[in-house]
């Protein structure tokens, strides 16, 4: 089964946009549990203009699904996640005044480094997960560097679904292919929305997750959270 992580940094967007701490994001994420999801996710950056690091103590006590904790290996990231010894770890090479995720590691020039900081957080007993594009290098040099998954950046199969679904999925099913060749697990995550959703998993059998937040957010404004997420665990189940 395709596990669903729901991605809570627009909660924090809205709460931070007032200040003060409506909405709750502690309520949202246990809220999101008790509806289903079968794991949080949070990307918290430097400027913290989301998610913030407080945010990321005051969840991991009381979460009982699992928790993953996206970033850029910088020291306080790294540091952070040492001391909430999350179940997964998710590497992504964003730049610091990016507006979201955007690009995948090159794993082949990043080996040394991955490797390093990898070993660091699977000795604490997490699991880890590079962000990559679907470029099968890519996935050759993440499996040498000891990753345990990959997540699949999947904004450019969300741009190209509706001119040609077909197409636009045929890259991601050749490298989780060659993914799951190499023995790696296989997440995916970025602008995957209850359109998009259920062909990618019809054709990428070997999908362990999927992370997702902005469509989500956006759909609970109209469903509600809780039928919201019931109809994103819905397209995962469909054949």
């Amino acid at each position: 089964m395709t596990k669903l992580s729901v991605n809570i940094n627009k909660i924090a967007t809205l709460r931070n946009s007032r200040g003060g701490d409506i909405p709750n994001v502690v309520k949202v994420a246990l809220d999101c549990e008790r509806f289903g999801a079968e794991g949080i996710t949070v990307h918290p950056r430097p400027d913290e203009r989301h998610i913030r690091y407080a945010d990321v103590y005051d969840l991991k006590p009381v979460l009982t699904t699992e928790f993953n904790i996206e970033g850029n290996p910088i020291p306080e990231f790294i540091k952070l996640v040492k001391e909430i010894k999350p179940a997964q770890v998710t590497l992504v090479p964003d730049a610091h005044d990016a507006l979201t995720s955007n690009a995948g590691w090159d794993t082949r020039k990043n080996l040394i480094f991955l490797r390093k900081v990898i070993s660091e957080f699977q000795k604490e007993g997490i699991r880890v997960s590079v962000f990559v594009d679907t470029d099968l290098a890519n996935i050759e040099y993440a499996a040498k560097t000891g990753t345990d998954r990959i997540e699949l950046y999947t904004e450019p199969y969300a741009a190209a679904y509706k001119n040609d679904k077909f197409a636009a999925v045929q890259p991601f099913v050749e490298a989780a292919r060659e993914a799951h060749r190499l023995g790696l697990g296989i997440n995916a995550g970025h602008d995957l929305n209850l359109e998009n959703l259920a062909f990618l998993h019809q054709n990428i059998p070997w999908l362990d997750e999927v992370s997702i937040g902005h469509a989500l957010i956006a759909d609970a404004l109209y469903l509600g959270l809780e039928e919201t997420i019931r109809q994103y665990k819905a397209r995962l189940t469909e054949i």
